[in-house]
């Protein structure tokens, strides 16, 4: 078991910069990715960012690409989203996602926090 805990959203003006936090605990070392999704109202849960746990591989929904960084903390077992230039369309519950084992991956997900960016 794997549990993910998010922090860092809020409010923030278009323009403006938010780092969201997602701090992993239990069994972490059958994590093979981490990620954050975002699903506005009304529509599907999309990925945003995703790290692989060893290598640190990433790759980026191309909305946010030059915007937001994904990275990664393995001591501390936490997993950041550095927001910038944010946008009124990047409103949005943010999930953070656990990829537990390689060969059949099972996913896990933290209970997300809320992104809101006013115009």
């Amino acid at each position: 078991q794997v549990q993910l805990v998010e922090s860092g959203g809020g409010l923030v003006q278009a323009g403006g910069s938010l780092k969201l936090s997602c701090a992993a605990s239990g069994n972490i070392f059958s994590i093979a990715a981490m990620g954050w999704y975002r699903q506005a109202p009304g529509k599907q849960r999309e990925l945003v960012a995703r790290i692989t746990t060893r290598r640190g591989f990433t790759n980026y929904a191309d909305s946010v690409k030059g915007r937001f960084t994904i990275s990664r903390d393995n001591g501390k077992n936490t997993v950041y989203l550095q927001m910038n230039s944010l946008k009124p369309e990047d409103t949005a519950v943010y999930y953070c996602n656990a990829d537990l084992g390689t060969v059949v991956p099972v996913p896990c997900w933290g209970k997300g926090t809320l992104v809101t960016v006013s115009s």
